[in-house]
């Protein structure tokens, strides 16, 4: 069998050895899960739905012979009207901040088991790009603080089980980016991961290129936000913000590095890119 390969997004990025560990080692963590798993759950968020799937962690799913279904979260963060073109299937509406959709996905679990061979015991694993919610849902599902949450990428470390009833239990493991989109030097990949959620705000190496993409794709938005008219210079609007917000370094420049990453924080908190 062909082991499909992935990468980890890790608060602990340290040296290059380091995240050549980490990403050998995670891969087995999510393929364990699969594995044991009867169902998955592949997290995704609403807003960037083919951006955060993982078609390859699909596939091997399918080949696995096991039930995927998707769990689309942050539902409060986009207009209605967004939903009416999902084409996944069979899928879930969640809002894990707002508490939107746990009895749905209860029952949808409870009925993809219906089609299953009788056991005892049923694993439900959950996967998903870092940042997406898992950990939230869980928690979410099962009515108490039974995973930890964190707004950082990759706060899960390994693999975790939660009893979500005697006959269901719940598989959570580390949010995982796939290797043809993970990269500690492509600009463009990385200004994705700072997008998405899958690397934090305070581990892009050049946070400034981060924003000029979002100024690029939703300038409407940042500009709302922050009640600042600007260009599409993301320089300009970052110098602009620092004078508003007084974050400046010594002589009264602009720290624009801290600027960007307080962007970045504010959009990967839901802040800017929310349906307020």
């Amino acid at each position: 069998m062909v082991r499909v390969r992935f990468s980890f997004g890790s608060r602990h990025t340290g040296h290059l050895e380091n995240i050549r560990k980490q990403r050998k080692k995670f891969p087995e963590v999510v393929e364990e899960v699969i594995n044991k798993s009867d169902i998955v759950l592949e997290v995704l968020d609403v807003r960037f739905i083919e951006d955060t799937r993982n078609r390859d962690i699909e596939k091997y799913i399918r080949k696995s012979g096991k039930r995927l279904i998707y769990v689309l979260n942050k539902i409060d963060m986009i207009n209605e009207k967004e939903l009416e073109n999902i084409k996944l299937k069979p899928y879930a509406l969640v809002s894990c901040t707002k508490r939107i959709g746990s009895k749905n996905l209860r029952e949808l679990i409870k009925r993809t088991i219906k089609t299953l061979h009788y056991k005892e015991k049923y694993f439900v694993g959950i996967i998903g790009y870092p940042n997406t919610g898992k950990s939230s849902l869980i928690n979410f599902l099962v009515g108490r603080n039974a995973s930890g949450v964190g707004n950082e990428a990759g706060f899960t470390k390994g693999l975790q089980k939660v009893k979500l009833t005697n006959e269901i239990s719940i598989l959570d493991t580390p949010g995982v980016i796939s290797d043809r989109e993970y990269s500690m030097n492509d600009n463009d990949k990385m200004s994705k991961q700072a997008k998405l959620g899958g690397k934090s705000f305070n581990k892009i190496k050049e946070p400034e290129i981060a924003v000029q993409k979002l100024v690029d794709e939703y300038q409407e938005k940042i500009t709302k936000y922050y009640n600042i008219d600007f260009s599409e210079d993301a320089d300009l609007f970052l110098e602009e913000l620092g004078k508003k917000i007084g974050m400046l370094k010594r002589g009264g420049e602009v720290n624009t590095d801290m600027v960007a990453r307080r962007v970045l924080r504010d959009w990967q908190e839901g802040k800017i890119n929310s349906n307020d």
